[in-house]
This record gives C-alpha cells, structure tokens and sequence, in this order.
C-alpha cells in the first residue's frame, strides 16, 4: 500500500476497543499502515471497553488478532513492540460522562506531549445501539468542538430502517458536521470495488456502450458459503436484506450505473451515487412478490461437509422468519439505463465466497454466422471478480481452431495478483488512511444512506408484515431458492457464477 504518510499527530480512539472488529479488523489494518509507514511519526492508539483489562493484556490479545489476520506475514519483534508501545486502554462505561473527561484529559496529555494538535479519529466499533450515546457525550465533553481536526466513524448497520436511520443520521449531527462523519463500509476500500471507476472512466472504449443500447441487464451477487457464527443475536434481527443489501450492494450498483465524475473529489463522486438511488424505480407494495425473493438455508452440505439450517445456528429463534437470501430485480429510470434490469442478489450457505458484476450485454443485431457456429450461444460479458479471485474479465466470442466456423466464449483477463505481483491491501486499511487524510470519497454520506434505505422499503414493510410460510427453502451448498432464478427466466435471463475470475 503506496499510501502518502500524514505529516500530522492522530490518536485513534476505539470505542469498543477490545471487542471482536478491533481484534480482526482494525488493529490488524492499523498495524499493516504502520509497516508501511502510512501513519505519523506520531501516533497513539486507544481502546475504551468495559472489558477488564489492563494496557498489557490489551495489547497481548490484539497481537494474536494480527499474527491471525494480518497478511504481512510472521510478526517481527521490533516492529511490533514499536507499534504497541502506542497502544493503551481504558476501562470505562460508554454512558457515563466522566470517561468522556478522563479520554478529555488523556488526549490533552498527548497534545502537550507532542507539541501539536493531533487529528483525533474517534471509532464506534461498538452495538448499534450505542451509536446513538457514544457521539452525544464525545461532543458534551468538547471532543467534537475542532472541527477540523475531530472525526468520527460509524460501523454499519447505520439505522434498520428508513425512519431509524433519519434519527441516527439526526443525532450525529447534532453533536458533528458532516464532513467530519464517516459512515464506514468496508466493501468500498475493496481495490476491486475502487477499480469500477477507472475500468469505466479511464478507459475510452467501454463508457460508449455502458448503457441500455448495449447492455441486456446486469447482474450483482455477494455469496457467502458461511453461516451466520456467532452473530446469531444481531442477524436473526436484522436479516438478509439489511445485512447485506441495504449497504454493500446497493453500492455496487451505484458504482456500475453512476454517470461520469466531472472530477475526482469526494462530492462530486456521492452526488453521482446519490443521483442514481434517487433514480431507482419504486417497487409498489403489490409488485413486491414479482420483484423480490427471500429464502433461508435448511440443512445441506459445502465442500463436501455437512453443515446445519439456520434455525440450528446458534442464538436464532427456533421459528425464525429471518431470510438468509435476498434477491432483487431494479430499475434505473433515466436515460442511460431505461429498461435494463439490474438484479442482486445475496446470500449465506452458498456453494462458496464469491462477489461480482457482470454486464451482460445485447445480441448483436443481425447474425452473420449460421446457427452451428453458435450452437451454445451466449452473450458478452464484463465480469468484475471483487472476491476472491480479483480482476476483471471481458469474455468475447472467437473462433475455434479448425476448418469450420465454430465460436465460443473466450476470456480476456486481468488479475490484480498476476500484474501487480502484490496483495490488495486490506479494505480497512485503505479505508483508516483516507480517514485520516480527510478523504470521504469512500464512505456514504447521509442522503445517501436514506435514499438506499427509502428505496428498499417497500420490501422489507412487505416481508416484516407477512411470514414466507416456507422456510427453510433452500439447502445450503446451493444458489439459494428457485424463486431466485424464475426472476431472471421471467426475461429470458440467467444469474452468472464464475468459479474464478472469468472461469464459468
């Protein structure tokens, strides 16, 4: 990660500084920039939880998250004795004001100390439900008063619905601005997610047929082959759709259906975003059955192992209605993609881990071949592999070695590991730097997040009103429920799963 390093001091403040997204995410993510020499010279860490520990214990249990999730490799003594030298922890209640005046006077030390003024990156890596007190006491203690050099960054889910999301959006900036939140979803600082821009803006070939006279419809699938662990508590609240839906996909769509940037700046980039949910062609309550499918994984096997249904999973209520799958049928109405179908879908207890695009895109309009040099027609695709294989694919038709004239899908690829010899860089990671330059490119402002929530309200009123009756309907191991593949037969279209980047 080629990231510039900020010449100013930052402390990062971790509410919930023991818990698990600390442990697997952040400080593996914060130990990865400072390898890289991506943080300040002057840097300091800490975690706040009410876990009994003390700095020692901390920084112990966070070294086993790194040697476990971390990519650099075998930790190196040094590296991480520098590193954790600037860890410390306090033990406090999240909703009392007096934590607030001993972090007050803790990040006054560190000023003095320093001689300068850090940027200070406070983190909710904390239940929902705290979200709403932890930012109020931040500012009542004059934390948020510098505007320009106090931030905060907020986890999904951000609200579940679209009138909680309203307060929670309310609440925050009642004690911050906007510029200085920063609504996180790690899907954003994915390369491949960041690479949709450049494919299509910085290439001149593809932006002239990214629209409805080329494209037939675009598919967008986030599968996962786990099941829900230990998030029963949360997940059987919330469900596929929130989960999953409401957040990283409806991003991926903007990302592919945004009209060209006139610069790369942070508003100019959301406003695009924002004009293409605003575009999003409502889903009246009775047209719900015909544009969405739910479905829950019973029983079945991955990888040759059995694994249990949803209803068995740990922390789930034994009657569950909570949908695992979610798949949607979309419309963009405006003059770029008027009539194209987008459909996405996502899912637990899938064949395996996969999340892509693919643009399908249009026959062409008069065939010049007979029919027995296309007997296994299918149409050209773009198809952006963002996991786990990343890279992009372009599949064209070509002809078959031999005397006939036979054609078949051939791939064009390229792959991040392949060309750049390097891993990605973890998306938090990406994402942590741009907090600290200041960056909000990649994180969902507030308009945004209600305009994703008001277009899928329709849905979820509709599923919390009425049960599906019918759970569990897929084995897991498979593509989810056949509801999910009769929304694309409809049209004459299919879903595309690659076995890698560009692999059918």
């Amino acid at each position: 990660m080629n990231a510039p390093r900020p010449p100013e001091p930052v402390v990062f403040i971790i509410f919930g500084g023991a818990g698990d997204l600390t442990w697997r995410k952040l400080i593996p993510s914060l130990f990865t920039l400072h390898l890289n020499r991506s943080l300040p010279e002057q840097f300091a860490i800490i975690g706040v939880d009410r876990a009994a520990f003390t700095d020692v214990t901390l920084r112990a249990r966070l070294r086993a998250g790194v040697r476990q999730f971390s990519d650099p490799g075998p930790i190196k003594p040094r590296e991480w004795n520098e590193f954790a030298a600037r860890i410390s922890y306090q033990r406090a209640d999240f909703a009392a004001a007096g934590t607030y005046r001993i972090l007050a006077k803790h990040l006054a030390a560190l000023d003095e100390s320093w001689g300068a003024k850090a940027t200070r990156i406070f983190h909710l890596a904390t239940p929902p439900s705290l979200v709403g007190v932890i930012p109020k006491l931040i500012a009542a203690a004059g934390l948020a008063r510098e505007r320009t050099r106090s931030r905060i960054v907020v986890e999904k889910p951000i609200g579940s619905d679209l009138e909680s999301a309203r307060r929670l959006n309310a609440t925050l900036k009642r004690s911050f601005q906007e510029a200085q939140i920063f609504r996180i979803d790690h899907y954003l600082g994915k390369e491949t997610v960041q690479n949709i821009l450049a494919f299509r803006f910085a290439n001149p070939m593809f932006e002239p047929i990214w629209n409805r006279r080329y494209v037939d419809f675009v598919t967008i699938t986030v599968a996962e082959d786990v099941g829900i662990g230990h998030r029963g508590g949360y997940y059987d609240k919330a469900g596929e759709l929130r989960d999953m839906v409401q957040n990283h996909l409806m991003q991926l769509l903007c990302l592919v259906a945004m009209e060209p940037p006139v610069f790369y700046g942070a508003d100019e980039i959301r406003n695009k975003k924002v004009d293409v949910l605003h575009a999003l062609r409502p889903i009246p309550p009775e047209d719900v059955s015909a544009r969405a499918v739910r479905g829950q994984y019973g029983r079945g096997s991955i990888q040759g192992k059995r694994v249990c249904g949803y209803l068995e999973e740990q922390d789930v209520a034994k009657d569950s209605q909570t949908e695992t799958f979610a798949a949607l049928k979309l419309s963009v109405d405006n003059w770029r993609w008027q009539d194209v179908p987008f459909y996405v879908r996502a899912g637990k207890r899938l064949p395996r881990q996969l999340t892509e695009i693919v643009v399908h895109f249009r026959r062409v309009p008069h065939r010049s071949f007979p029919a027995s040099a296309m007997p296994d027609w299918q149409p050209a695709r773009v198809v952006i592999c963002i996991q786990p294989d990343e890279g992009i694919v372009l599949q064209i038709h070509a002809k078959q070695p031999g005397g006939l004239m036979r054609l078949r899908l051939v791939d064009m690829q390229f792959s991040y590991r392949k060309t750049f010899k390097v891993p990605s860089p973890p998306a938090y990671a990406t994402l942590l730097h741009d907090v600290m330059i200041n960056d909000a490119t990649l994180f969902m402002r507030s308009d945004q997040v209600e305009a994703a929530w008001a277009a899928l309200m329709p849905v979820l009123e509709s599923w919390d009103a009425t049960a599906p009756g019918n759970f569990p309907n897929y084995e897991a191991g498979s593509w989810g429920p056949g509801e999910s593949d009769t929304l694309l037969m409809r049209e004459g279209h299919t879903w595309f799963a690659s076995a890698g980047a560009g692999a059918k």
